[in-house]
């Protein structure tokens, strides 16, 4: 298709610089909501009462229009990434905190009786013995959030040409070129295969012991 990869110059950007910033404002906040994660999810396996009000509040963070927050937070971070990136990171908790508490209580009561045998205490046995077990759970998690945060990211295009590919979707309004929607929506699309495909890879590497069928 003429112009397919003809980007405006308006961006400031070439296709693949576009795919760069795309990735980045993509998967930082899935980044940062494992790390957030990982602690809220041992609170809530340690203190079980916990987890209803903690996974009520990710709900309704989750809830929350993308353009709400963007209005909120402009005041404080402006048309910047940053602006697009804390909320991605707020709805990736109502994928990861289920997921990994879910994997952690899936380990056997044994195995963390033998692990309190050979001495290891509450934060080790929690690094050590219930994530590593919990990784299927966990990179199931990362997989939705992934590829959720790879599509939002589009909406960044209402604050200032802050969408990366989604801001191709307002140049092919404004200059009536459609293959610039076009692009947008396909190279969106195969991003977001590409990042699950690589998950999973790295699913099949971090748990050598399962068998394929139980990988798929």
């Amino acid at each position: 298709m003429s112009g397919f990869f003809d980007i405006p110059s308006d961006l400031q950007n070439t296709y693949f610089g576009l795919i760069g910033l795309h990735l980045r404002e993509a998967l930082i906040p899935v980044l940062a909501g494992l790390v957030v994660s990982l602690p809220i999810a041992q609170l809530c396996v340690r203190f079980r009462w916990l987890y209803p009000p903690v996974l009520g509040v990710t709900t309704i963070l989750y809830a929350i229009p993308s353009l709400a927050f963007f209005v909120v937070l402009i005041d404080y971070t402006g048309q910047t990434e940053t602006t697009v990136m804390i909320p991605l990171t707020v709805y990736s908790l109502v994928v990861l905190v289920p997921a990994i508490v879910d994997g952690v209580r899936s380990v056997p009561a044994e195995t963390l009786a033998a692990a309190t045998a050979m001495g290891l205490g509450p934060v080790r046995r929690y690094f050590q013995v219930q994530l590593p077990i919990a990784v299927p759970a966990i990179i199931a998690g990362l997989r939705v959030a992934t590829v959720s945060s790879i599509s939002l990211v589009s909406v960044g295009m209402l604050i200032g040409n802050q969408g990366a590919l989604g801001n191709l979707l307002n140049d092919a309004n404004i200059y009536h070129r459609p293959e610039l929607a076009v692009n947008s929506v396909v190279t969106t699309a195969v991003l977001a295969i590409l990042a699950d495909a690589l998950l999973v890879l790295v699913r099949r590497v971090l748990t050598p012991w399962m068998p394929k069928e139980s990988t798929r």
